[in-house]
């Protein structure tokens, strides 16, 4: 008779693939704890690759009175960039002001503080600038003449998802993509954790404890683990497009609009503009998002009250929107409630919950989930140890990415300027790990175009986890916005030969 294989055993199952699911399989695995990740489709799939991509503070959450989360949020920007200074790197926003909206010294009040509240050391502080003689102005409609000049960063979101995902996996982590936990029922001591893969294989596994780190899935989870899911999660949509390049120089804005909102315009991937956010309440399911028409025409009409080219949705060239879980503080608009996060303890063997959050705090957030189960798990130790270590491919100077793009351009001349500097901001210093002794493109396999090539596709399989062109195109690299109809074919007809 043969007898059922036993499920297999760890410290900690953590379920959910975005940007706190990795962030705290990370910090766990360092830590000693053998871990394993549930993610039901592709990691940073949902509202993790869908955020307005800014290591920020978050300069509007001050008139909120979000003093603790501000200063929480300042203090990790210079921290995440030392981290990874492939993939995020400091940012100069310009606020013009506008008369009838809010006074200028509301406006330098709050900059003020932003300059003082967390730990600046880097970055440059707040200036005041004159618009018809900064090159910031130059894009704007005619008439804005005063403005100020503050710091921030911006952040590849859904490669930091990766990365910590990637480092996770390299100190022993077990990172499980395109599986479902289907039922989770405690078991003694251990929790019962029933699985299925995208191919309809099921398999089981225990775990001493379980973090719910599914985002807006967070009470979906909760009914199945014990059908109980009485808490209230605010879920509030955010929708941004992409345009053509609406200016040519490196500088960010933050805009304001007459219904007391604001939005950001950023340069993106060199020849695009990003535009968002929205904040909309969301009643649907939280997958497979898309934005409204009007979210899409809101945005157009708020660029077009300031920069001298109008566009319009039919100028969009990519679209994109995801569910942000909020802790339900009672907010009377979606833009107003909290952005900050809590962790919910619950039971034996424990189970954690996680509501809320944002990008820019979630190296803190899951140092504070793993001392919250360190009594439940003897074997981690009581380190705070993600501080000071960089993730995959960061570890060379916060200023050294120009240094490191022309290194890579030195040894590998083959490869456009473009390539290059895509290449080095998104895998660092493992670029090396697939472009290896290659002296020319032939080396590196099939090209896709636009530097994407056969040696890069079979790096982002076998180590980032890739499966599908989607994967590839708009979570890996963003080269979605770059390839044509014919070249997306190929690649989608080289992993369908693959598979």
């Amino acid at each position: 008779m043969t007898r059922e294989k036993e499920p297999a055993a760890y410290d900690l199952a953590v379920i959910g693939g975005g940007i706190n699911g990795c962030g705290i399989a990370r910090d766990a695995a360092g830590r000693g704890a053998k871990v394993l990740l549930l993610e039901r489709g592709d990691l940073a799939q949902g509202t993790s690759s869908a955020s307005t991509k800014l290591i920020h503070g978050g300069l509007r959450y001050l008139e909120h009175r979000e003093f603790g989360l501000v200063r929480e949020s300042l203090a990790e920007r210079e921290r995440l960039w030392a981290m990874a200074p492939h993939i995020i790197r400091p940012m100069r926003f310009v606020l013009p002001w506008v008369a009838g909206l809010r006074p200028r010294w509301l406006l330098r009040l709050g900059l003020f503080l932003y300059d003082h509240l967390g730990a600046r050391h880097a970055l440059p502080p707040t200036e005041s600038i004159d618009l018809r003689r900064h090159p910031a102005g130059r894009p704007l409609k005619a008439g804005f003449k005063r403005g100020y000049v503050y710091s921030d960063g911006w952040v590849d979101d859904a490669r930091l998802v990766i990365l910590n995902a990637r480092d996770a996996a390299d100190r022993g982590a077990d990172i499980r993509t395109r599986t479902e936990a289907l039922a989770l029922a405690r078991r003694g001591a251990e929790w019962a954790i029933l699985t299925r893969h995208t191919d309809g294989r099921e398999e089981s596994f225990r775990a001493r404890a379980v973090v719910n780190a599914t985002g807006p899935g967070v009470l979906d989870l909760l009914r199945r683990a014990h059908g109980d899911a009485s808490r209230s999660v605010r879920l509030v949509r955010g929708s941004h497009i992409v345009v053509a390049r609406l200016f040519d120089h490196g500088f960010a804005y933050f805009f304001q609009l007459p219904d007391g909102r604001i939005f950001f315009a950023i340069p993106y991937a060199h020849d695009f503009t990003l535009i968002g956010t929205t904040d909309r309440d969301h009643h649907g399911s939280p997958d497979h998002v898309r934005p409204s028409e009007e979210e899409i025409a809101y945005l157009c009409e708020g660029a077009n009250r300031y920069f001298a080219r109008a566009i319009s949705p039919q100028d969009v060239i990519w679209a994109y929107a995801g569910v942000r879980p909020l802790v339900d503080d009672g907010a009377g608009r979606p833009e107003a409630a909290t952005r900050g996060y809590r962790l919910e303890l619950e039971g034996e063997p424990p189970l954690l919950n996680i509501y809320g959050g944002k990008i820019t705090t979630y190296r803190h957030l899951a140092c504070e989930a793993v001392e919250r189960l360190r009594p439940f798990l003897p074997r981690l130790a009581k380190v705070d140890w993600t501080a000071a270590a960089p993730l995959p491919g960061g570890d060379f100077p916060m200023r050294g990415l120009d240094k490191l793009i022309a290194d890579l351009g030195c040894d590998y001349p083959f490869l456009d300027y473009a390539s290059v500097q895509r290449i080095a901001s998104a895998y660092g210093t493992c670029a090396r790990d697939w472009l290896g002794d290659a002296q020319g493109m032939a080396d590196l396999g099939v090209h896709f175009g636009h530097g994407l090539t056969e040696s890069e596709l079979r790096y982002l399989i076998t180590r980032e986890w890739a499966v599908t062109a989607e994967d590839i195109l708009w979570r890996r690299t963003k080269l979605g916005l770059r390839l044509d109809a014919g070249q997306k074919a190929r690649l989608d007809q080289w992993l369908r030969e693959r598979a």
